[in-house]
């Protein structure tokens, strides 16, 4: 049964690499509460995903006062590593971090303090990790709240005193990290900001509006020419629809730019879709994702990661 399991999709893939499609993509997400680890799917298309591993875990989680996973973000290095980091707790002041050369095996997970010099802040919740190449360096975002330091929103009793902005470190090796700084300071609530590179070079960010009184929670975007410069803090009208979204996982898929995004409260995966990053089409009812999919990351591989995954699964 389980070649028979294996040797289908193996197929499939081979199919779809005689047509010239040399690179697949993988999905990276937490189930539940993020106790047991890191989730891989798969896609041919951007609109279909599988899970791999038979839906097990790939990496538990060892660090963080709760021992969590969520949010798991993967990044593709130049030096060919796949660099994981993600959320260990609730109310932790640091990070996790892994890396892999093929997604199986990982390093030692360690933590990256990121938010320990701030005797106030809260939280370190939902970091991304993007390599930048102009900069030749990685940038981690993340949200935190630190009460009285920024804009104050009004709050709902469920969120009272949570009024987040998006901090970050850059390194270019994961073991030296430059100091904490404030990376993106808008006037609402802000989290899950996402880094995505267009053709032409432009930087495109994707955030949640976390405000929650009158509730927001939508994905919305703001675009730069320099990473290093930051982002306008004058973000796009949301580009979600009439239900609360999050964790926007952006992804190049031929000709269309998609971000998928966790309808957390229907308990289902969504995207939307744009061919110039300006006018955007919901095609949620045309995704799938394995049940229990939540907050994750979109990225491309070589087709024979994905093979050796599968045979390593067997």
């Amino acid at each position: 049964m389980m070649k028979k399991l294996f040797l289908f999709p193996l197929l499939l893939l081979l199919g779809f690499c005689v047509k010239g499609q040399s690179s697949v993509y993988l999905f990276s997400y937490f189930v539940d509460n993020g106790a047991d680890g890191l989730h891989l799917a798969y896609s041919l298309d951007g609109l279909k995903w599988e899970p791999l591993h038979h839906g097990k875990s790939f990496l538990k989680p060892m660090i963080g006062k709760d021992k969590l996973m969520r949010d798991p973000s993967i990044c593709l290095g130049p030096d060919g590593y796949f660099h994981l980091v993600w959320t260990t707790g609730w109310w932790d002041k640091s990070i996790g971090y892994s890396s892999s050369k093929d997604l199986m095996q990982w390093t030692a997970q360690k933590s990256i303090p990121v938010m320990e010099e701030e005797s106030e802040a809260k939280n370190a919740w939902a970091p991304e990790v993007f390599y930048d190449k102009a900069e030749q360096q990685y940038q981690i975002m993340w949200a935190s709240t630190i009460p009285g330091r920024h804009l104050e929103v009004n709050t709902s009793a469920s969120e009272k005193g949570l009024n987040h902005r998006m901090y970050s470190v850059t390194t270019p090796d994961f073991t030296v990290f430059s100091k904490t700084s404030l990376f993106f300071n808008p006037d609402f609530s802000v989290i899950d900001a996402a880094i995505f590179q267009k053709h032409n070079n432009e930087y495109m960010m994707f955030l949640k509006n976390e405000n929650s009184n009158p509730p927001e929670k939508n994905i919305r975007f703001t675009v730069s020419k320099s990473l290093k410069n930051g982002f306008p803090t004058e973000v796009s009208k949301p580009i979600t629809g009439n239900y609360w979204a999050e964790g926007p996982a952006p992804l190049q898929v031929g000709e269309y730019i998609y971000v998928y995004f966790d309808k957390y409260r229907d308990h289902q995966y969504g995207a939307v879709r744009s061919k110039d990053g300006i006018d955007w089409e919901d095609v949620s009812d045309q995704v799938s994702f394995p049940k229990g999919t939540r907050h994750g990351t979109a990225f491309k591989v070589d087709r024979a990661i994905l093979e050796n995954i599968w045979r390593a699964s067997e």
